[in-house]
């Protein structure tokens, strides 16, 4: 099964079952962490929280990366901190995660990595990819080889880029705005940051 085959086999119904089944696609006027506003936001966290379909939609982003040579996945917490969890248990590594300090990632908790060892970033979704870009970054500092990136949803429409291979099981193009010419604004809708919730 090529890339393309396998992409429309992941992307089908069931994942946007387990979406609507966990109401995890929500509707009003959001901010995203990006700082961009949309009339949707994936609270991935609504999925996530049934462990039985966290573990269903990890398995299936695994199946990317399936002869990979993978040691380690690292995910920035707090969102990626279950998909990359999942993602080791379905690839039989181990999981670590970067915290944020001061609005940077580190590693805490006496997690390392080890120069060489072969890396997959995970994160639930991305809007711009900062978040992932980051640690990617952070993982290269300790000289680690990144494999690619695996995420749930990728909002970004195809804008955002890594220079490793990334894949998601699910492409959402959902309207954004900037703040300054968001409709939602304009119309006076309350605006919403989920993230932080």
């Amino acid at each position: 099964m090529n890339l393309k085959e396998l992409q429309a086999e992941l992307a089908s119904e069931e994942i946007i079952d387990m979406m609507k089944q966990s109401k995890a696609l929500l509707e009003g006027h959001f901010q995203l962490r990006s700082g961009l506003h949309s009339d949707r936001f994936f609270q991935a966290a609504l999925l996530l929280q049934h462990p039985d379909l966290a573990e269903k939609t990890c398995r299936q982003l695994a199946r990317f990366f399936n002869g990979c040579q993978i040691d380690c996945v690292i995910s920035p917490a707090v969102g990626g901190l279950i998909v990359g969890h999942e993602l080791g248990r379905a690839l039989g590594v181990r999981a670590i995660f970067a915290d944020k300090d001061n609005d940077k990632l580190v590693l805490k908790r006496g997690f390392s990595i080890t120069p060489g060892e072969k890396v997959l970033v995970a994160e639930d979704v991305i809007t711009r990819g900062g978040r992932v870009q980051q640690t990617i970054d952070l993982a290269r500092s300790f000289g680690a080889e990144i494999v690619g990136v695996g995420v749930i949803v990728d909002r970004s429409g195809g804008q955002a880029k890594f220079d490793v291979p990334h894949y998601s099981l699910l492409q959402l193009e959902l309207e954004t705005y900037e703040p300054e010419t968001c409709p939602l604004c304009k119309q006076g809708v309350a605006l919403e940051r989920p993230g932080s919730k």
